[in-house]
């Protein structure tokens, strides 16, 4: 961060300021997540945003070290109680939020106060699997599907509370197509494209979402949705959770991810001489994923809570297949309709869920997928049926895993995965892996509902 770039930051933040100030803003919460998944903010005013571009905002290192519940805990690479960092906001994110009048939000960046990126910034590790992509001539785009469950502020346990039909039912567009409306149009508001917006099959379920953008884009924008959504329900007396399991039984909310590869302006995902039209790009790169499924869950469905949610026959994919428009593999390729395959064609991952940083989830992707490249992977062969209901000898004849059934397993998965771990980089690494063993130790013992509940609304 030389001298001319804060200089031309702070410039940059003054401009955009003013056209903050004209609509009204007085302060800008800038946002981070951490490696629990939690999104943390630290805010200043309006007046103040050009120096905080220019030359940041505090924050403790230890942030990199608290849990869900905000217990902090000690790890390889903790510092404890020594240091800063600071916070960088991006200014092209800058957005006047339309759902908390007054406020302006940006997600940022952690630099060191040498100006040195912070190893373990996850957004600055999804631009660096970005730019590693681009070093191979290809880009990427995603987009993060949005579940959430909503009940009435005065019950927020009661997941009945705010029922008045069944899954997928009108009737439950109907009950809240106010509250709907207003999510919509906060988002549109803040120059987010909705592309679908409905009700789903759990009590109060609703999924919305979003057209695909670049992979950190899109990261940021699956973290502006989420708080739109929040401070919406608050409005409408309601309280929104977005927890992979809301209760000890039922179904829970996903954190689906949809990406596809480009060549210039060619989605490997279309138009190939591949399965189903995929491009030889696009077979390697699903094959670094899939093999790599069981340890991106230490990334993607990072925590305890997440396990109760990966049961087969919930449409979560919690076997080591891919398919064609098959909800049950945690691979799904999606070609879309006939006509507008070279567009629309991507790959659905649905193991992953809404505990999980998505900057995260993007470089953990990316990586893999590059991994899949470098090895010239190949698929095998799709899976046309639930994997579940094949007999046991079956799945085993066809080289059908169960994918990890608890948060341990995964993380010893991605202990022993060297290109995630190595991507990633040690201090990164090592404090994933901490802080997820301190989270499962924390619920030894525990029931699946006590497990929910304290999860309940922590995300």
């Amino acid at each position: 961060m030389g001298e001319l770039d804060r200089a031309a930051l702070g410039a940059r933040a003054h401009e955009l300021g003013a056209r903050l100030t004209a609509r009204g803003v007085e302060l800008v919460a800038l946002t981070w997540v951490d490696n629990s998944g939690i999104t943390r903010t630290k805010a200043v005013p309006l007046r103040r945003l050009a120096n905080a571009a220019a030359w940041g905002v505090g924050a403790s290192y230890s942030f990199d070290f608290f849990l869900f519940n905000d217990d902090l805990i000690t790890g390889e690479y903790s510092r404890g109680a020594v240091g800063d960092l600071r916070l960088y906001p991006d200014l092209e994110r800058l957005t006047a939020l339309s759902a908390q009048p007054g406020w302006a939000w940006a997600p940022a960046d952690r630099y060191d106060q040498e100006g040195v990126v912070h190893p373990q910034d996850q957004r600055s590790l999804a631009k660096a699997a970005v730019e590693r992509l681009a070093e191979r001539g290809y880009t990427a785009k995603m987009a993060f599907e949005v579940e959430w469950i909503i009940t009435a502020e005065s019950a927020p346990d009661d997941i009945t509370s705010a029922v008045c039909g069944p899954g997928y039912g009108y009737a439950s567009l109907s009950r809240h197509s106010d509250y709907l409306r207003a999510v919509v149009s906060a988002l549109e508001r803040q120059r987010i494209g909705v592309e679908q917006i409905h009700p789903e099959y759990a009590a109060g379920q609703f999924e919305l979402s979003v057209a695909a953008s670049d992979p950190v884009a899109a990261a940021d924008t699956y973290v502006l949705v989420r708080e739109t959504v929040r401070a919406v329900s608050r409005q409408h007396g309601l309280r929104a959770s977005f927890t992979p399991r809301f209760a000890g039984e039922g179904v829970g909310n996903g954190g689906h991810v949809h990406l596809s590869v480009w060549d210039g302006e060619t989605n490997a995902y279309a138009g190939g001489d591949r399965r189903f039209g995929m491009t030889g790009v696009a077979e390697s790169f699903s094959a670094g994923i899939l093999g790599r499924l069981p340890a991106l869950l230490a990334v993607g469905a990072p925590s305890v809570v997440s396990y109760l949610r990966l049961e087969p026959h919930h449409w979560a994919g919690v076997y080591g297949v891919w398919g064609l428009e098959n909800r049950e593999a945690p691979l799904r390729f999606v070609t879309g309709s006939v006509g507008e395959r070279a567009k629309a064609a991507n790959l659905e991952v649905k193991c992953f869920d809404q505990t999980a940083n998505p900057y995260l989830v993007v470089a953990a992707l990316l990586f893999a997928g590059l991994a899949g490249l470098d090895e010239g992977g190949t698929l095998p062969e799709p899976v046309d049926v639930d994997p579940g209901t094949l007999p046991e000898d079956e799945r085993r004849r066809l080289g059908i895993d169960r994918l990890p059934t608890n948060l341990l397993d995964a993380v010893a998965a991605f202990e022993a995965d060297t290109v995630l771990t190595g991507s990633f980089g040690a201090p990164l690494a090592t404090t994933l892996t901490d802080i997820r063993k301190a989270e499962a130790a924390l619920f030894t013992g525990a029931t699946a509902e006590e497990i929910a509940r304290a999860m309940r609304w922590t995300h």
